[in-house]
């Protein structure tokens, strides 16, 4: 039996195909001639090294402790893209070296979060939260977002992925959805009928939420019905990841709304055998993020696109040619307002005493200083409202503020 709640609960929700919608082409139509800042997520799930990912090949300690896994020095076979004569890209980052070169790609290394947990579940409920320590109500990127305003979208946020991942879980509308090429109903007699069901619920937040997604499902459908193609000869890659990115690029240049938006790649967590594996899961990656800025073109201009990881791994390899979980991590920015060509952050060393617990990379610079930047000079919002408690320290420069 069908119900309201099943509906809402269900995979369900990724329905679309039974209307026009006046009302939200109306709004769109309004918005087109606007620019709309918009600020993107990305969560490498698993632990990603980030030693490997930008390699800090001026540190003879680094090599020492990765003998068998560590990046080579730049101009060596297979060594790593030198950015700065101190750090370097892994070599499957090659495609990301381009968007350094022209300044739209900042790093910030030794990031992560204060939180000492090497627990993949609650580092990243934590950090998807904005609440190291523990899990506070809703996402920092919810949060973040301006209030709705009469007849926002409802795709505004957006997240690529079969649920809705905490971090735009909130009091502000937000949908996942899995596919936008399957997002479409079987069944239009029983999606009318859920439809009225949601229209007379008592319940007004269950009548907001169904609202919102019938909305967001006549949006989409209307979406689908025009081919895509990606422009300046962009080419994603045929996985989930670069998929994923391919409808957040669809979704922002239908000029429908979109203000924040969530992609996930997971596959990180490598105890054993990290270097082919590592080598794989980066091309897709970089080529993805490569791609998604190419099709954007000059939409970049109001773009920021950040990714985390929920911490780094051991500074040390261990004895199957992986590492374990650890601490401080990479975050890397991408976008047309982004202050890029540089590493930011302060460099702990890699000495035994310099180490977090003689092991990991230290954490010198907190993930929400880096998504406050985003936050503050990108949306335009305060800070410690996405991060309620916390106090941010100097700000790291990260974007060119305008006047």
């Amino acid at each position: 039996m069908l119900t309201r709640r099943f509906f809402l609960r269900s995979s369900a929700l990724a329905l679309a195909g039974f209307g026009a919608a006046p009302a939200w082409i109306v709004r769109a139509s309004a918005q087109a001639g606007s620019k709309r800042k918009i600020l993107i997520a990305i969560f490498q799930r698993g632990a990603a090294d980030g030693l490997n990912i930008v390699a800090p090949f001026f540190e003879k300690a680094y090599f020492d402790l990765r003998p068998s896994i560590a990046v080579q020095q730049p101009g060596k076979t297979n060594g790593g893209i030198d950015l700065d004569g101190r750090f370097a890209l892994h070599p499957s980052l090659q495609p990301l070296k381009p968007l350094w070169d022209s300044g739209q790609l900042a790093v910030i290394h030794a990031a992560g979060s204060p939180d000492p947990s090497r627990s993949h579940f609650d580092a990243q409920d934590y950090m998807e939260s904005g609440t190291p320590g523990r899990i506070s109500e809703g996402g920092w990127l919810n949060r973040a977002l301006p209030p709705a305003g009469p007849g926002a979208s409802p795709v505004r946020a957006i997240a690529m992925g079969a649920q809705l991942p905490r971090t735009l879980r909130g009091n502000q509308a937000a949908v996942a959805v899995n596919n936008l090429d399957q997002f479409q109903v079987r069944n239009q007699n029983a999606a009318s009928i859920l439809e009225s069901m949601y229209a007379t619920t008592p319940d007004a937040k269950l009548m907001s939420s169904g609202k919102e997604t019938f909305e967001a499902v006549k949006m989409i459908d209307t979406i689908n019905k025009s081919p895509y193609t990606p422009a300046n000869g962009a080419q994603y890659q045929g996985v989930e990841f670069g998929r994923g990115l391919q409808q957040i690029a669809r979704l922002i240049k239908a000029d429908v709304g979109v203000e924040a938006a969530f992609a996930e790649i997971g596959g990180w967590d490598h105890h054993t055998n990290e270097a082919p594996q590592l080598t794989q899961l980066l091309q897709q990656f970089g080529n993805s993020l490569s791609a998604f800025a190419k099709d954007m073109g000059d939409r970049m201009e109001d773009i920021v696109l950040v990714t985390m990881s929920e911490f780094g791994r051991t500074a040390k390899e261990d004895g199957n040619g992986g590492t374990d979980h650890g601490h401080g991590n990479v975050m890397m920015v991408l976008g047309g307002p982004v202050n890029g060509g540089k590493v930011y952050g302060r460099w702990p060393g890699l000495e035994p005493e310099q180490l977090y617990e003689k092991r990991d990379l230290a954490v010198t610079t907190d993930f929400r200083d880096v998504l406050g930047e985003l936050v503050v000079h990108h949306l335009g919002q305060k800070a410690d409202s996405a991060f309620p408690g916390y106090k941010a320290g100097e700000p790291l420069g990260l974007l060119k503020v305008r006047g």
